[in-house]
């Protein structure tokens, strides 16, 4: 039965980091057997991960054509498979499932993290061999250490929430409907046979139901991204989108976004680009063409509203809240990061996240594009403000990690009245350090292009246009001839 995930994606790790995906060139069954267990720790609680007999790597990489498995082997490594599952303490049965890619055979093995945590496995396929914990490391399977091992002992009773079964739900409240959208979207095999197979299979195969024959029911993930209205289990799961039309706070308008994860998140996202990015365009002076520059880049927000919705607890009842002033956009969630994570990690480029609250649901809105691999959403947050000349994003949490608030101030073009080209108010903006080195740039070179002061100084082509028209105004510069093939000439005693 088909895998409910885009195999060419898996394979060029597109949608699964290469920490959570190993390749195997034949049929190696101690390897396998101790990659399982690792998979099935889950010590970051990242998802467990996939193993692909039939591709060699070199450095965690596929390489590609793949050299495949022969199609009689199959059925043999999937018995044998079973007996290895008896081999981890306690049992774990993965899903593995053969592929035929770029028309060579495979076998695919799904290893979701565990839920009776921590799992041990001989060390050697030998009588009387030892038992070990395993996890991973980076791109390797390695044995636990001390340290890792009590953590997994501490992380027995922890099995994230997103992943846990959900006793007030039914098999029935899970939708063919969404589910069928969901695995098409991905480009799932899966989708092809979803409608011939029973419902149950279908949901056991995307593992979105759990427990005994005789007590099977949904995880809490199935309820947020394929039940029509999650809110009924999860009352907080929605996003507030809240506009101030004044400095008090009296007057505002309220939108609110319910129905499954991806559905909600896409109509916020729609909302916001319709409803709050506004855009300016502005003829430069010497330049043929003009300058378009946003309020808010939408990408940054889009980035914003999905860690939230990622990171969130859905055992707390608040909403995500979006707040919309007049210069700036709130965005709150709750709790915080999960420790170590502090707000002095919050303010440095690349936070690095060891530990994840809802593995699952990472794992499918990555599958749809919604969100990225794992710390990379507040690196690109500040590339994109950067990249639409915006101020620096803001990273907030307390002491006890109760709240996570990204700020984002509005870009300072939409906050003053423009009179011709050039906003007076926006003077004071452009800091004499930054003038002086337009100047000295100007000077040493007349022929420098926007381009290359913007690099100079570590800006966006859109603030040194700003500033260079700031600097004419006041006389200090002047073009000679046309954006292209002219020269800057600047008044005598300035940077001479």
């Amino acid at each position: 039965m088909p895998l409910p995930i885009n195999i060419h994606d898996l394979i060029n790790g597109q949608s699964i980091e290469w920490e959570r995906l190993e390749f195997k060139a034949g049929w190696n069954p101690e390897a396998v057997l101790h990659t399982m267990c690792a998979f099935a720790n889950d010590i970051n609680n990242w998802g467990g991960g996939y193993i692909v007999v039939g591709i060699e790597e070199i450095n965690g990489k596929p390489v590609l054509p793949p050299m495949g498995i022969h199609p009689d082997t199959i059925d043999g490594i999937q018995k044998k498979l079973i007996e290895l599952c008896h081999l981890i303490t306690p049992n774990y049965f993965p899903v593995a499932v053969p592929v035929i890619y770029e028309n060579k055979h495979i076998l695919v093995i799904w290893c979701p993290g565990g839920d009776v945590r921590p799992y041990k496995t001989v060390t050697k396929f030998s009588k009387d061999s030892p038992q070990a914990y395993f996890v991973r490391r980076f791109s390797a399977t390695v044995k636990a250490g001390m340290d890792e091992e009590l953590q997994m002992i501490q992380l027995a009773a922890k099995i994230p929430f997103d992943d846990r079964i959900n006793h007030s739900g039914a098999i029935e409240d899970l939708s063919i409907t969404l589910i069928k959208e969901y695995l098409k979207e991905v480009g799932s095999d899966l989708h092809e046979i979803a409608e011939k197979i029973p419902f149950l299979d279908l949901c056991q195969q995307m593992q979105i139901v759990r427990g005994p024959k005789e007590y099977l029911k949904p995880v809490n993930v199935g309820l947020l991204m394929f039940n029509t209205n999650p809110s009924k289990f999860f009352s907080g799961a929605k996003i507030e989108v809240v506009e101030y039309q004044d400095d008090l706070g009296d007057t505002f308008t309220e939108k609110i976004f319910a129905g499954p994860l991806h559905h909600q998140l896409r109509l916020t996202f729609q909302y916001i680009k319709s409803s709050i990015i506004k855009e300016k365009i502005r003829k430069i002076d010497g330049q043929a063409e003009a300058e378009r520059v946003f309020n808010y880049p939408l990408s940054a927000i889009e980035e914003a509203l999905a860690n939230a919705v990622y990171h969130r607890s859905y055992e707390k009842q608040n909403t995500i809240e979006v707040s919309v002033f007049k210069d700036h956009i709130d965005i709150l969630s709750f709790p915080g990061p999960l420790p170590p994570v502090s707000e002095k990690d919050l303010k440095k480029e690349r936070v690095i996240v060891r530990d994840y609250r809802n593995r699952r649901i990472g794992d499918f809105l990555k599958e749809l594009n919604l969100t990225e691999g794992r710390s990379t959403g507040l690196p690109k947050i500040r590339r994109s403000m950067n990249f639409n000349g915006s101020p620096e994003p803001e990273f907030h949490t307390d002491d006890n990690r109760s709240y996570f608030l990204t700020v984002f101030h509005a870009n300072p073009d939409f906050l003053v009245v423009e009179e011709k080209n050039v906003t007076e108010n926006v003077t004071e903006n452009v800091t004499e350090n930054r003038a002086d080195l337009l100047l000295q740039l100007m000077s040493s070179n007349k022929n420098i292009t926007i381009e290359e002061m913007a690099q100079a100084a570590g800006v966006t082509k859109m603030t040194v246009n700003r500033d260079i028209n700031i600097l004419k105004k006041k006389g200090a510069v002047t073009r000679v001839g046309p954006a292209k093939g002219g020269h800057w000439k600047l008044k005598k005693g300035k940077s001479e």
